[in-house]
């Protein structure tokens, strides 16, 4: 989403990079140029101009002319001032009596079924025994929808036919209660406008029910208007948090970083696909450093930990861990990378150099360079895989016939296995600390 505001910010820091010394005239220059990058992203008007003279307030400082890099030191306040504007991180209030009653609000569109289903897988991964709630009959299919996202998650899913939303909410809630379930989602009814029958159905509903969070879902693609529906629901209900979803979309992505400047309600999550564990926890510094093209190697190492084999991952991070590496560990690492989510999500991950050089790579062509390594090496025997010393040119020649692919592409293959084995030696060498020139 932020994929062109990423790279207008990288040009100029790239060339704050280079500059020994930044006068105030240098910093008016690069002020101007974050200034249109933000506003071209789509960002609110009056927070780019509060966040650019923060930022400009510090840049012509003492803690910019007196650092030893007065570019560095610049990026790091744009940093700091970006994260102070997508505001502090808010976990859910799931704290004092059980159930604990979530409900999901917002226009048609916006996601708000599928949010209670990633929601509550979410929640379930984290050891609460969750009730969905079908509280929209208006709209067709979506008792179904729902219904089917809770076979998908074996999860209760309740629904009365010819129950109005707010009876249907104080049933749901004394049910919940009585299975000794930990916390209730409420799926309710959208509108493709703001009007005043959505909101007294909604205040009905809450004054039926003590909720513990009111999450407005509000799709991301819609840019400023985001704005606009989140004020008003939030001049009308109680709203404790926003979901923010289609993350993973083209658009400019302005909205998810003005609207907490703008109505004063924090995010709390951020959908990023269309699966249901594209869900995550709404973390202001991380999501800053992928806009600033810094990457996110937290959220990375989490979202490998998720995916892979426990055991298999244990055993596979001793052997690295001890400077071994083969052919057959670099097989598995793609088998489980796929269930990492899109390809493009990893490398909004990737930071620096490492990161940029990816981003120049399309996913289709990434998604062949993947088939095309794990053809190669589905077609080499096992003694082959584990010591690829033996790759002679014969042995090379016999590996692209089984693969379908050149000799070239086998040559190339081992080189990089090579390069892979240098990173890995030296990690095992150093703990790490000899690799910090490729994070630059």
């Amino acid at each position: 989403m932020f994929e062109t505001l990423t790279g207008r910010l990288n040009q100029l820091f790239n060339q704050l990079r280079r500059r020994g010394k930044l006068s105030e005239a240098d910093v008016d220059v690069a002020m101007r140029e974050v200034r249109l990058a933000l506003l071209e992203a789509d960002v609110h008007y009056n927070v780019v101009k509060d966040f650019i003279a923060r930022v400009r307030a510090r840049a012509i400082g003492a803690e910019v002319s007196k650092a030893l890099n007065p570019g560095q030191q610049v990026i790091k306040i744009v940093n700091e001032e970006l994260v102070a504007t997508l505001g502090e991180p808010t976990e859910l209030k799931l704290s004092g009596e059980k159930p604990h009653v979530i409900i999901l609000v917002g226009l048609q569109g916006s996601g708000k079924t599928t949010a209670a289903g990633k929601l509550t897988n979410y929640l379930r991964s984290r050891g609460e025994r969750v009730f969905l709630v079908a509280g929209d009959p208006y709209r067709p299919a979506a008792v179904e929808q729902l219904q089917t996202l809770g076979r998908q998650l074996d999860t209760t899913v309740y629904f009365e036919a010819g129950i109005k939303p707010p009876e249907l909410a104080k049933r749901a809630f004394q049910k919940a209660r009585n299975g000794g379930f930990t916390v209730v989602i409420m799926d309710t009814a959208g509108r493709s406008q703001l009007d005043e029958t959505l909101m007294d159905e909604l205040q009905a509903i809450t004054r039926n029910v003590p909720p513990a969070e009111v999450l407005l879902v509000v799709d991301a693609m819609i840019g400023q208007e985001a704005l606009h529906v989140a004020e008003g629901f939030r001049d009308s209900i109680p709203l404790s948090g926003i979901i923010m979803t289609k993350m993973d979309g083209d658009s400019r992505g302005g909205a998810a970083i003005s609207i907490r400047s703008v109505t004063g309600v924090p995010i709390k999550f951020i959908g990023t696909g269309e699966k249901l564990d594209a869900l995550e926890a709404f973390q202001p510094d991380r999501l800053a450093s992928r806009i600033l093209g810094m990457g996110d190697m937290l959220g990375l190492i989490e979202k490998t930990e998720a995916a892979f084999d426990e055991k298999q991952a244990q055993k596979q991070a001793e052997r690295l861990a001890s400077g071994e590496f083969t052919l057959e560990d670099l097989v598995e690492m793609l088998r489980s990378s796929k269930k990492m989510g899109p390809m493009s999500q990893m490398i909004d991950m990737l930071p620096g150099d490492m990161g940029r050089a990816a981003r120049n790579i399309s996913p289709e062509e990434m998604d062949r360079s993947t088939k095309r390594t794990e053809a190669i090496i589905n077609a080499m025997t096992p003694t082959e895989r584990r010591n690829p010393d033996i790759l002679n040119a014969s042995r090379r020649r016999r590996i692209a016939r089984g693969s379908g692919l050149e000799v070239q592409d086998v040559n190339r293959l081992v080189k990089q296995f090579r390069e892979m084995q240098k990173i890995f030696r030296t990690l095992q060498k150093t703990g790490g600390r000899g690799l910090s020139h490729l994070f630059g």
